[in-house]
């Protein structure tokens, strides 16, 4: 299994304005590659516009607010090298370059150089609180994909982690993740 680092990651839209989108990035020797599900506003900005910025930031609240609608419209700065945007409150970022497309009909791959790289504050350290609300994102955003109770059996493991190590942040995303799931079964 390849190491996969779950990102925030900014396109650009047909009018001009940036779309974020959690993604995980494949890492590969000599690529950093992203495979978003067909069909997807990602993968369409994508096919037009090969650029992305990959933001990384301890801010769940992003990844919560983008795959359940709560909050999309985090503050982005323009790109430093791309023609594109990056998630002003990021950590840190990478832009990239789409230099090859792998062809697939659910997830075709984008293999990307890093074109410029930069560090804009500390990490400072783990939170388990955080990596359950990223993990809940992502059972979140395959709730097509997998049987409900899959995802609830998730959703009860990970609410220990929130419960014993959450700070206000990650309480607020987690509402976000449990609120839009309730109504997802609800339907």
């Amino acid at each position: 299994m390849p190491l996969i680092r779950e990102a925030i990651v900014v396109t650009t839209g047909p009018d001009g304005r940036p779309h974020l989108a959690p993604l995980g990035l494949i890492e590969r020797p000599d690529a950093l590659v992203l495979a978003p599900f067909r069909p997807s506003t990602t993968l369409a900005n994508l096919e037009r516009h090969p650029f992305a910025c990959a933001c990384y930031t301890d801010d769940v609240r992003v990844f919560a607010g983008c795959v359940t609608g709560k909050k999309r419209d985090w503050p982005t700065v323009a790109a430093a090298r791309v023609a594109g945007f990056r998630l002003a409150s990021c950590l840190a970022h990478e832009e990239l370059e789409v230099v090859a497309v792998e062809a697939d009909a659910l997830r075709p791959r984008f293999c990307c150089r890093v074109v410029h790289a930069a560090t804009h504050a500390p990490f400072l350290g783990f939170n388990r609180a955080r990596f359950a609300v990223i993990e809940a994102a992502i059972l979140f955003s395959r709730r097509h994909l997998l049987p409900a109770a899959e995802i609830a059996d998730g959703f009860a493991r990970l609410r220990v982690l929130v419960d014993k190590t959450a700070g206000e942040a990650e309480r607020e995303a987690w509402r976000w993740l449990e609120e839009a799931w309730a109504q997802a079964v609800a339907v």
